[in-house]
C-alpha cells in the first residue's frame, strides 16, 4: 500500500520575471508588474510529498526528520531571503517563474531522497496561484 508524507515549509524571496534578450516594453507586455526591474518578492510555501511504502519495521514511510533536514538545507537555506536572479545559481540564465522555482527544488531534493521514494513539490507563490511538480 502505498502512502504520501508530506512535509510543510517556506521562505521568502525577490525576483523579476523577464528574457534578456526581449526590450522592457515586451517583458512588461508578458510579465506585468512581475516584470518590474527593481524585483519584488514573495512569501512561498512549499510542500514536499514524499510517496512510497510504509516500512513494516519503523511504520515509517520516511523519518520527516531527515526530510525537514533536507528542505532546510536545499531550499530555505538556498533560496530564502535570497535574489533568486542574482543569487541562485540555478537561475543566472533561467527565469524564475514559480514553475521554474518548483523544478529546481524538485530536482535539488532528488538527490537527497532515496529514489524508492516518488518525490511531489507543491510551491505557493500566493495563497491562490501555486503549482504541482513531480519530475515528469
Amino acid at each position: 500500500m502505498r502512502i504520501k508524507a508530506c512535509r510543510k515549509a517556506h521562505f521568502n524571496a525577490a525576483h523579476r520575471l523577464y528574457k534578456k534578450d526581449w526590450s522592457d516594453e515586451k517583458n512588461r507586455e508578458i510579465f506585468g508588474k512581475c516584470s518590474n526591474p527593481r524585483y519584488h518578492g514573495h512569501n512561498y510555501e512549499l510542500i514536499v510529498a514524499v510517496i512510497g511504502e510504509v516500512d513494516p519495521e519503523t511504520g515509517y514511510l520516511m523519518d520527516l526528520k531527515i526530510l525537514k533536514d533536507h528542505i532546510k538545507s536545499e531550499v530555505e537555506e538556498y533560496m530564502d531571503h535570497k535574489n533568486l536572479n542574482e543569487e541562485v545559481e540555478e537561475f543566472k540564465d533561467t527565469n524564475p517563474t514559480v514553475e521554474n522555482i518548483a523544478i529546481v527544488i524538485w530536482n535539488r531534493l532528488r538527490k537527497k531522497i532515496s529514489a524508492i521514494y516518488d518525490l511531489e513539490i507543491t510551491l505557493y507563490e500566493t495563497p491562490r496561484n501555486f503549482v504541482i511538480y513531480t519530475g515528469e
